[in-house]
């Protein structure tokens, strides 16, 4: 249990760290980004855990990637070059 935790944090900061390289224009700061990926990844691998019980380590690791990326991308933010203005305007 407690290597199943770690590797998810681990996996989870990996995962973060590949955002920060390849969307850090669109990212917010880095120690946000890179907390809440390892955050994310301790999630999920906790909600896989519980749901599929102790026996499925690969699959509590992928639930951990998922739940990870998903809340990586809740902080991205949109390009400049997509900015439309209001109907109003």
């Amino acid at each position: 249990m407690i290597l199943e935790a770690l590797g998810s944090a681990v996996l989870g900061l990996i995962l973060a760290g590949a955002a920060v390289y390849r969307l850090s224009h669109r990212l917010p700061a880095r120690p946000l980004v890179l907390s809440t990926g390892v955050a994310g990844a301790l999630f999920g691998d906790f909600v896989t855990h519980t749901a599929l019980g102790p026996g499925a380590a690969w699959l509590s690791l992928l639930g951990a990637a998922i739940i990870s990326a998903a809340s990586l991308s809740l902080l991205l933010r949109p390009s400049a070059g997509l900015r439309r203005r209001s109907a109003t305007a």
